[in-house]
Parts: structure tokens; C-alpha cells; sequence
């Protein structure tokens, strides 16, 4: 299906001395792409935020936008806006994102979140000290195993099998994270339109993967209805993603991947423990 869209673009963004923050010497380039979807009330905090940072590009990709993000996004910012008409997904967003920065660290962010440059400079700090994935731990905000829904399980189970528990429950599925040019190029653009799945390639890959910081999207999350309840779009398909992961964690490294054979005893001990 064909889809129109609007670019405008922006290169080599500057910052203002009154509103820049101080960072650490950085030696690689860095962008920032935002995917937004009716965020006309937050979009201006956003880029408010992403404008303290020293970044080249900042790329505001629009899907099925139908209020004022797109007049807000051009009165705060000329950064480079793609829009698309239709709802793509936020997945598909950072994917086109990715393909029109050239920096060496792009780090992806969503429009519904206020997050302050802060908590963002981490992610780029790591991606620049040589981390490849820069993730965002949620670990702190989740609840015990028996109060956790599906796709919370699923997360961690997608790092157990990938012999990375320490990564908990962290993945590419949260914002923010940051990407080195050489994941993007080792993963491919076109498996981060399935982020768990791109998470388990670059485990499988031998990308180095940290969580990093710690940034609370799960209260602040905007409740949309397609994102609420274990029967939701949203819920259904981030399962469906873990299962393609896991598939792909299958077919690289056999059906038993870094499972042990436990007894029935020693998994539930281990499951009350969580």
C-alpha cells in the first residue's frame, strides 16, 4: 500500500548556549529519532528536551497523526518530519528513523513522554563508551512474578533463553535506547520494525548490550485504548514479536538455547523467588 508523506528536513542542528547542558567530551555523532502518533499536548516538551542536546539530526516521524502534532512539532523545531497519513506503529517509525541519520549513535525516544535531557544523556554517554545497545532498565517498576502479565514474562524469559538474565526484563521494546551505527548496520534496519526480535539478534550477534539507566515510562505510559488489558492490539502483538524472536533464537542456536532441564521443583522455586 502506498502511503504520502511530508519531509522536511534538518541538518547539523544547533544549540543554544542558554539551553545547552554541559556533556562529556563526545567523539561520535549523534540523532534522535522521535516516532509520534497524536502527542500534540507533549510533542513541544519532547523536542524542548532533545534541543539541549548536541545532536546532528533530530527525525519526527508521524504516523496517523490527526490532531495538531504536526503544526506544534514545526512551530518548536526544524528538525526533519516525515509524515505519514496512516498509522504505521512506532516500531515501523524508529525503522525509517534509522535510515535517515548517518550519526553513529541514534537514540530513539517516543513523542507521549516528557523526558528530561537528563536522563537521556546516559544512553548516548554509553553508546559513545562503546555500547552497541543502550537500554532502558524497567526492572526497578516491575511487579513480583505472580502479578505480571503476559508480555512481562515474556521478556524476561526472551533474555533467560538468550543466557542474559542479568538483562531482566529489559529489551528494545522500552524507550529510550540508543543505537551504535554498527548495530543498526549488524542487525538490519528492517528487523527493527520487530524490536524483540532485533534485541535477540544482537545478543546472538555478540553486540554488547547493557541496560544503562533507569527511566520510568511504565506510570508515565500514555493509556491509549488500543494499549490497555492483556486482550489489547498492542499486548497481542508484542507477543507475537517475542515469539518471532524466540524462533530466531531457535534457529540460531538449537531448541534448547540456554535452557537447563530443571525439575518441575526447581522451576517453581526459582519462579516464587522472581
Amino acid at each position: 500500500m502506498s502511503r504520502s508523506k511530508t519531509v522536511k528536513r534538518r541538518k547539523n542542528i544547533s544549540v543554544s548556549h542558554a539551553k545547552q547542558i554541559v556533556l562529556p567530551a563526545l567523539t561520535k555523532s549523534v540523532s534522535a529519532v522521535v516516532s509520534v502518533s497524536n502527542e500534540e499536548k507533549t510533542i513541544a516538551g519532547v523536542l524542548g528536551e532533545l534541543e539541549r542536546l548536541p545532536l546532528q539530526d533530530i527525525i519526527i516521524v508521524m504516523n496517523g497523526c490527526t490532531d495538531d502534532s504536526f503544526q506544534m512539532a514545526r512551530k518548536q523545531s526544524r528538525a526533519a518530519i516525515v509524515h505519514y497519513p496512516e498509522r504505521i506503529g512506532h516500531d515501523v517509525g524508529r525503522a525509517i528513523g534509522s535510515r535517515m541519520t548517518n550519526s553513529d549513535i541514534v537514540l530513539f525516544i517516543d513523542g507521549d513522554i516528557v523526558i528530561s535531557a537528563a536522563h537521556l544523556i546516559p544512553f548516548i554517554e554509553a553508546a559513545n563508551q562503546g555500547v552497541d545497545i543502550a537500554l532502558n532498565d524497567i526492572s526497578p517498576f516491575v511487579p513480583p512474578f505472580s502479578r505480571q502479565d503476559d508480555v512481562t514474562r515474556l521478556k524476561y524469559f526472551l533474555n533467560r533463553v538468550l543466557g542474559r538474565d542479568d538483562l531482566q526484563y529489559n529489551s528494545l521494546t522500552a524507550v529510550p535506547h540508543a543505537l551504535s551505527r554498527r548495530a543498526i548496520h549488524t542487525i538490519g534496519v528492517n528487523h527493527l520494525l520487530v524490536p524483540p526480535k532485533a534485541h535477540a539478534l544482537a545478543i546472538l550477534k555478540g553486540l554488547t548490550v547493557r541496560a544503562v539507566h533507569t527511566v520510568d515510562v511504565i506510570s508515565n505510559n500514555r493509556v491509549r485504548t488500543e494499549n490497555t488489558g492483556p486482550e489489547s492490539d498492542v499486548a497481542r502483538l508484542i507477543i507475537g514479536d517475542h515469539i518471532e524472536a524466540i524462533k530466531a533464537a531457535m534457529d540460531h542456536s538449537g531448541t534448547r538455547l540456554h535452557l537447563s532441564r530443571y525439575s518441575r521443583a526447581e522451576l517453581a522455586k526459582w519462579r516464587n523467588s522472581l
